[in-house]
């Protein structure tokens, strides 16, 4: 009876999204209602007002955070329009090809796992869906191509930042886990690959198929041996550079423009591309200068909320500050783009209240879960429902995390002791665990609500969310429990 309490909030949210296609906000809002109502009934939520205003604030500050990343790569996007550097861009990258599915690949793949590698936290959805709209596909579709892009790279993210939680709960090398992980990647990620490549062609037939497994394998195999050779930090971050110098020049011979490139389309393409450059110099010079990033973390605003609730953040380390940089930067750089600063960042601040009202909408929803025990108890059930069949599960739990949080770093702070106790259980081997812990937790970032709400807002399409949702969710369940098969062969392997 508990296990199915503790499923009906997430019930109401995906059939609120999905199937009477509401808006993240107001179906954040009544899945949270009722999240308050199952877990005041039947777990142990906060005493009194706590139980609200505990979730609440949470919500309100992880909000804050993610917001601090939209905005500033809203403020961006909207400051390339305005000066015409977006225009720029595009002409350059149809100077390499004129073929719309490479140019995915180049973008949603290679440019969006480069972002996700050095910074995570929402940044390569937030700058590369933009990226995609100018150059002409809808919003909808650019959303969907940045989630499901970037996927393959989540459990390396941020330079390892997802790592840490599992290598915290099991003593392991983490070269071994790491190069597991990613051979689960390498498994199954050209699936994703795939996905880009069939949203982004044109209905007529599109490049041939050869872009695909070669997108795959130049990201894929680089990053599998650097997972193996270096551990954590840098299979996203390297095997995503490798690739995309590599697929440019395969671009270039391969799927290059039937004629004659345009003439100028090489003209200010520096400038315009400066602000992006300047986001991979600061976030790789933060994140690899150990005493630069021992100091910028040194500052951390944190809040305590009784025994139970918290929060904290490290502003200057935060991406949303190496965003905002960018576009001080890009700003002063030219004296013509100066006038268009203020109404980049007029427009962008005019669309944060409808994000900001999802967002704390579907958080609040997962910290009442949470802190209630929702999570474990859903989790507990389907270890013991499954029994020895619970590898197959375990990317699902995965998943679930990230659906739930957000984000893969979260999802394995909050499973990894747990998929490890459970695979102990049930004779399973622990690092194996892990490994689909990380792997799960990854594609799980393509439905999490609050994930496609922050993507949602960089392309003007809030409102919409349901209908993104209800394309990545089948991505999801068959990545994760395709995962779970190669985990049962691994196991028969031992």
């Amino acid at each position: 009876m508990a296990e199915l309490l503790a499923l009906l909030p997430i019930l109401i949210l995906l059939v609120c999204m999905i199937g009477l296609g509401w808006t993240a906000a107001r179906s954040g809002m009544i899945s949270a209602a009722a999240g308050l109502a199952v877990a005041a009934w039947a777990f142990q939520p906060a005493p009194g007002l706590m139980s609200v205003a505990g979730p609440l604030a949470e919500a309100a500050f992880t909000a804050t955070t993610i917001l601090w990343i939209i905005f500033p790569a809203l403020a961006l996007h909207e400051f390339q329009m305005r000066s015409g550097a977006s225009e720029r861009i595009g002409s350059w990258l149809v100077s390499i090809s004129d073929k719309r599915e490479v140019l995915a690949l180049l973008l949603a793949w290679f440019f969006a796992l480069l972002l996700e590698g050095a910074a995570g936290f929402g940044t390569p959805v937030a700058l590369v869906a933009p990226m995609l709209v100018t150059l002409g596909f809808s919003p909808e579709r650019s959303l969907l191509l940045a989630l499901i892009g970037h996927a393959a790279g989540v459990s390396f993210g941020a330079v390892g930042t997802p790592m840490l939680p599992l290598l915290q709960v099991l003593t392991v090398d983490p070269k071994v886990l790491s190069g597991t992980i990613m051979l689960m990647h390498a498994a199954l990620g050209w699936m994703l690959a795939l996905v880009v490549f069939r949203l982004a062609a044109p209905a007529s037939g599109g490049a041939t198929w050869f872009a695909v497994p070669t997108a795959a394998a130049f990201f894929l195999l680089p990053a599998l041996a650097l997972a193996w050779l270096s551990g954590p930090e840098l299979p996203t971050l390297g095997g995503a550079l490798i690739g995309l110098l590599l697929f440019i020049a395969v671009a270039k011979w391969r799927w290059s423009t039937g004629s004659r490139a345009p003439s100028g389309a090489n003209d200010g393409v520096i400038s315009a591309i400066l602000p992006y450059g300047l986001v991979l110099v600061a976030i790789l010079a933060t994140r690899t200068v150990p005493s630069l990033a021992a100091w910028l973390q040194s500052f951390t605003l944190e809040w305590t909320l009784g025994d139970r609730f918290a929060g904290s953040v490290k502003p200057l380390y935060h991406p949303g500050t190496m965003l905002m940089l960018a576009l001080a930067v890009a700003a002063v750089a030219s004296r013509r783009n100066r006038a268009v600063i203020l109404p980049a960042v007029s427009s962008a601040a005019r669309r944060l209240p409808l994000v900001a009202l999802a967002l704390v909408s579907v958080l609040m929803l997962a910290r009442i879960m949470v802190h209630s025990g929702m999570i474990d108890t859903l989790a507990n059930a389907a270890a013991a429902l499954l029994g020895s069949a619970w590898p197959v599960a375990v990317p699902m739990v995965g998943a679930l995390g990230s659906f739930v949080t957000g984000s893969a770093t979260a999802s394995n702070v909050l499973f990894a002791g747990f998929q490890v106790a459970a695979a102990e259980a049930v004779g399973f081997a622990p690092m194996a665990a892990l490994a689909g812990q990380s792997f799960g937790a990854a594609i799980g970032n393509v439905i999490a609500p609050h994930n496609i709400v922050a993507g949602a807002a960089t392309v003007g399409l809030i409102g919409g969310e349901g209908a993104v949702l209800k394309r990545t969710l089948p991505v999801c369940l068959v990545y994760a429990l395709l995962g779970g098969g190669l985990l049962i062969a691994f196991e028969g392997l031992r």
